[in-house]
């Protein structure tokens, strides 16, 4: 009698202290560039798997987020000096994620306290860019995010993920034509009561392919030769255009 109940007893701790995982996968884990590439949308989905008998009421908030590789960019202002328009003060940042885009079941300010988002960097606002510049780091953060957002490759989505039954969740994250090459990955929370309880993570390779691909290598590992033939491929081309504009 003594030991049943003591494994009756295991059992529940057991169960309460099993924790809620995610489950996910996406639509594509690997995306092609070749010359006719105009975007992709990628699907990422899953599951969320409660302990036995721990599916509450209401479903939690997730936040979606996907992200490509990181590299240090330079932010310059041009001022007119003289009539000239050159560079002045600069800014650089270390880290800025060549794609980040967010989709979340409601408004990120509605999701957890600024300093939850900004641990797990939720939401552009959040992104942790490593910024070298002066005490006007901020204005040039502005402007660069500005114009990510302008070339799509920075992107919110309040909404943009939805949950069926309170147990699977998907969200469709559109990549622009302009998107880099490289490593990226999907991140996902699952946010209750202000507080991320779970996250899981799954790798996305985006990378060029079929002629765009024999360039890029090409150019990476045959530099010398690569040059050459841009070099002797521009001549042909001024050469023909110099035959075609000619007047007798």
């Amino acid at each position: 009698m003594r030991r049943a109940a003591v494994l009756a007893l295991a059992w529940l701790f057991g169960v309460a202290a099993a924790p809620t995982m995610l489950i996910t996968d996406l639509s594509e884990a690997r995306i092609e560039i070749n010359t006719t590439f105009k975007g992709a949308d990628l699907l990422v989905f899953g599951a969320i798997q409660y302990p036995p008998g721990a599916v509450p009421d209401k479903a939690p908030d997730i936040a979606v987020v996907v992200r490509g590789p990181a590299a240090p960019v330079t932010v310059r202002r041009k001022a007119r000096i003289a009539g000239i328009w050159i560079n002045t003060e600069s800014a650089r940042f270390e880290s800025v994620p060549g794609f980040y885009s967010v989709a979340t079941t409601r408004p990120i300010a509605e999701l957890a306290d600024d300093r939850t988002t900004a641990i797990y960097e939720i939401g552009v606002d959040n992104l942790q860019l490593s910024p070298t510049g002066g005490t006007e780091a901020g204005a040039f953060e502005a402007g660069l995010i500005a114009e990510k957002r302008r070339a799509g490759l920075f992107r919110e989505a309040a909404g943009g993920v939805t949950i069926t039954r309170g147990v699977l969740y998907r969200a469709r994250m559109a990549l622009p034509a302009a998107v880099p090459t490289g490593d990226y990955v999907a991140e996902i929370h699952m946010i209750r009561r202000g507080r991320v309880i779970a996250s899981s993570s799954v790798p996305i390779a985006i990378a060029k392919s079929g002629f765009e691909r024999w360039i890029y290598v090409t150019a990476q590992e045959h530099s010398l030769y690569y040059g050459l033939a841009a070099v002797a491929a521009a001549l042909l081309a001024g050469w023909i255009a110099s035959l075609a504009t000619r007047r007798d």
